[in-house]
């Protein structure tokens, strides 16, 4: 027992605390980018919904860790990097967040993210195309490093790029193993969809869906119809006001840039800290309720020699006293634990007081957008109707001035 007991202190005393392994460098997927411009009748538009939030309802942010603030934020901000993502490879016609799918486009990417705290980072992509076609639907996650917020990284390259780059690659992979004709096929179908949701009574029934919901083309309008040429001029306007609403998409992206890439920083540095804690913690109290019972059971008087009691009972004092001390030690540690806590909600809470409603600019009126994105857009719709109807041939203007920046923009690709 007095050589178990020796062991145990000697133990607690080299310290016992266990540390959580950090990526240092994390792992790169390189992005395809084309070499030579591609055949515009093989570019589709892009249309990347905002990533739901993949928060419960009933989410407690002191158990998960999951802030509404900065999950809110990252729905959109998560998708317009992408979208920059998928802009710079070369491979698509326009690429643009829409907040909800009645923006009628060739492909649709819509996501869920599973977790983001800085270090981790997990969505759930899936891709459809304007049939009803669906492509793939895919799990991503990487793990952030060190390196990832260094100041001396590329700032072109987000901590989470390694997603983006791989989404971007089976998204280019898939298109190119399609057939022409199935992609030139998309772009009549998405357009025909416009024309009908536009004109019902002319154009629905252009366009016919088998018990799939996989749309195929009955018949084409004739190309010198004045009506076409009216449409697809109205379909520019469509397209002029989403572009629009991509422009606040971009300001916002690029207004917290900064604070979010700190909080991101900071959050896996808490994480990180918070994980190596709490393993420190319930080692820390575990060995100190070891030692404490062993000290305790050391018969400090049943020894033949006064000088063998006495050193009994000095290491039974000692183990006392040092299992008293961990145990004390391990709830400071759970303590600052919960400060790590509180410390990443208070850090969430400036940062969701960033990302405000827009403020757009129609015929000199400021219109305030609030609400979700899907709110704010159908507010966008609403105001191009009002455009549509009026009879000066689309003469009236949507005027809503060119963000600001900040100072350091944020990665493009």
């Amino acid at each position: 027992m007095l050589r178990s007991l020796l062991l145990l202190i000697s133990l607690c005393l080299l310290g016992t605390g266990c540390t959580v392994n950090e990526v240092v460098v994390a792992d790169e997927t390189e992005l395809l980018v084309a070499e030579t411009p591609a055949d515009e009748s093989r570019l589709l538009d892009i249309g990347i919904v905002e990533f739901a939030s993949g928060v419960d309802e009933k989410n407690n942010p002191r158990k998960t860790g999951v802030y509404d603030e900065i999950r809110l934020a990252e729905t959109k901000y998560l998708a317009y990097h992408l979208k920059t993502t998928l802009q710079g490879t070369g491979h698509w016609g326009a690429v643009r967040v829409i907040p909800s799918r009645q923006a009628f486009t060739d492909i649709i990417i819509s996501g869920q993210i599973e977790k983001s705290d800085g270090e981790f980072v997990a969505v759930e992509v899936s891709v459809n195309d304007a049939t009803g076609r669906h492509w793939f639907s895919k799990a991503y996650e990487t793990q952030t490093g060190l390196t990832s917020y260094s100041e001396r990284r590329d700032r072109r390259l987000d901590p989470y790029q390694k997603i983006f780059n791989d989404i971007a690659n089976d998204l280019h992979t898939f298109a190119e193993q399609m057939p022409h004709k199935d992609l030139a096929q998309t772009r009549q179908v998405s357009e025909l969809q416009f024309f009908a949701d536009m004109s019902p009574l002319a154009y629905g029934e252009h366009l016919s869906s088998n018990e799939d919901g996989i749309y195929s083309i009955a018949r084409l309008p004739a190309e010198n119809d004045p009506t076409v040429a009216r449409l697809r001029q109205i379909r520019e306007r469509d397209r002029l006001v989403v572009d629009t609403l991509n422009e606040h998409y971009a300001n916002f992206y690029y207004g917290i840039a900064i604070p979010y890439r700190n909080w991101r920083k900071v959050s896996r540095q808490e994480s990180i800290a918070y994980r190596q804690v709490k393993r420190s913690a319930r080692m820390q109290t575990l060995v100190g309720v070891v030692v404490l019972a062993g000290s305790l059971a050391v018969d400090a008087n049943n020894s033949s020699s006064s000088r063998q009691r006495r050193v009994n009972r000095n290491l039974q004092y000692m183990g006392v006293s040092e299992g008293l001390n961990r145990i004390i030690g391990g709830i400071q540690r759970g303590g600052e634990a919960d400060s790590h806590l509180a410390a990443i909600a208070e850090l969430s809470e400036s940062f969701g007081a960033q990302a405000a409603p827009m403020v757009v600019n129609v015929e000199g009126q400021e219109r305030r957008l609030t609400g979700t994105a899907e709110a704010q857009y159908e507010g966008w719709r609403r105001l191009l109707k009002e455009i549509y109807q009026a009879e000066t041939g689309f003469t009236q203007t949507v005027d809503v001035g060119a963000p600001s920046r900040t100072t350091e923009r944020a990665p493009t690709n």
